[in-house]
């Protein structure tokens, strides 16, 4: 299979859902994609070894989709020939009443991975711009000076989001952290499907709440604020990915190709030499090893 073609992905100011395809195959069948990922998450465990012993650079991976968009099975699968030491997963749901008590950031700065390691967050800080713009009652539980209604939330306050959220990935990128943000484009119809397979499997109906069909109203609201919350937030520092979500096979292989290209791009990772000391006595330490 040829190589990912990473700007085919990748988001710009002007993005638009509707120019991004929901499916891809690349003319496979499902145990060669299948095949095809196991060969590339391979590879990009063995690299995060070598990220790891280089020790300069953290890796933040940011997952945002729909309901149902595969999130969760896409971790597994691009993530499990890590050692586990070296990645940690967080996944974000309704803010608590301490994370409430604090700026809407401050959850997602706790749990910054160190340098060395990667970090996932399934559903990220991008949900302060997402979920709580279709329902804009949630900003009131935050409770920040001079917004007192929902009237008082327009759109010079989500304005100030994105630059926040937008200083804080600067922040994030110059201080050495590499940032990959995934858009998982699912279409409607997809949704639909899956919601009625956790209808229809029993061992699926733990996934399924009353409260995905409400949200699943409001579709058309969401690709609006997914829409411009990509366009305003995309940047080389911290570039968004549109990634068509409606064949799970193939989401997996091209984040993991984009993630595995891009870091590879970072000639300066590399593991590090011993000292002339250590380099100068590798003889004698191993017969001392040998000896015993």
């Amino acid at each position: 299979m040829d190589k990912i073609k990473v700007d085919k992905y990748r988001t710009n100011n002007n993005f638009k859902i509707s120019d991004y395809e929901t499916f891809e195959d690349f003319g496979k069948s499902d145990k060669e994609l299948k095949k095809e990922l196991s060969k590339i998450r391979r590879a990009l465990g063995e690299f995060q070894d070598t990220i790891y012993a280089h020790g300069k650079y953290s890796i933040l991976v940011c997952l945002q989709g729909m309901d149902t968009a595969g999130k969760d099975s896409l971790i597994r699968e691009v993530f499990k020939d890590f050692n586990v030491s070296g990645v940690e997963v967080h996944s974000f749901k309704v803010p608590t009443e301490l994370e409430l008590s604090h700026n809407y950031l401050w959850r997602h700065y706790l749990v910054l991975p160190a340098k060395g390691k990667f970090g996932v967050f399934n559903r990220t800080h991008y949900e302060n711009v997402l979920v709580t713009r279709v329902h804009p009652e949630y900003i009131l539980n935050e409770h920040i000076p001079g917004i007192h209604t929902v009237e008082d939330i327009g759109q010079k306050f989500w304005d100030k989001r994105f630059e926040q959220i937008n200083d804080f990935e600067r922040h994030l990128a110059e201080n050495g952290t590499l940032i990959f943000k995934f858009f998982l484009n699912l279409s409607k119809e997809e949704q639909r499907q899956r919601l009625l397979r956790r209808l229809a499997l029993k061992e699926k109906h733990w996934k399924f709440s009353p409260g995905d069909l409400k949200e699943r109203k409001l579709w058309g609201d969401y690709q609006h604020c997914y829409q411009e919350a990509i366009s305003k937030t995309t940047h080389d520092h911290a570039p968004w990915f549109a990634v068509p979500a409606d064949n799970k096979k193939a989401t997996r292989i091209i984040v993991t190709s984009i993630l595995l290209e891009s870091l590879k791009k970072y000639k300066d990772i590399k593991e590090p030499m011993l000292s002339e000391k250590i380099m100068a006595n590798l003889d004698s330490y191993e017969k001392q090893l040998q000896g015993e």
